[in-house]
């Protein structure tokens, strides 16, 4: 398996399918980041931000914007160690958003407010991997899911 970190999209055909319906019900963006060492921004702007300060920057302008969309934030944190499989390189942190739908997550990558704060974004991400999943159609068969459900209930 290839592995090919971007920042946007690059594939003409899988920026085509990106406007396709896609599935029903909400889906669940899984984020692996990886970051620049130095934040560089486009606009040559002097700065002493890191990537990662400057995705920051990003990610808590994103994390108000996206209930906008009707999405939400749903997890964030710091990737520490590979336990199974090899890569080169690990991605730095890993964050999971949730739209209503498919079309909601592009109307936002699409939106003005978007793009005023991708410029940070692009300045602070090496790549990424953006991983579009929903939850299993036959969700009360998954053991994994009911013990969420159960937590859930459990913190109520």
């Amino acid at each position: 398996m290839q592995v090919t970190n971007e920042v946007l999209p690059t594939d003409p055909e899988r920026i085509m399918a990106m406007m396709e319906k896609g599935p029903d019900g909400p889906i669940f963006m899984v984020n692996l980041l990886k970051f620049k060492d130095k934040a560089d921004y486009e606009d040559r702007r002097a700065t002493d931000l890191s990537g990662r300060d400057a995705y920051m920057i990003y990610g808590r302008a994103v994390t108000d914007l996206l209930p906008k969309f009707g999405g939400r934030g749903l997890f964030a944190g710091d990737v520490t160690f590979l336990a199974l499989g090899q890569v080169e390189e690990l991605w730095d942190e890993i964050a999971i958003a949730m739209y209503p739908d498919r079309a909601s997550m592009v109307r936002m990558s699409m939106s003005d407010e978007w793009r005023e704060i991708s410029v940070h974004r692009a300045a602070g991400l090496k790549g990424q991997l953006n991983i579009e999943t929903v939850a299993p159609q036959n969700g009360g068969e998954s053991p994994f899911l009911a013990m969420l459900a159960a937590s859930k209930g459990a913190a109520s």
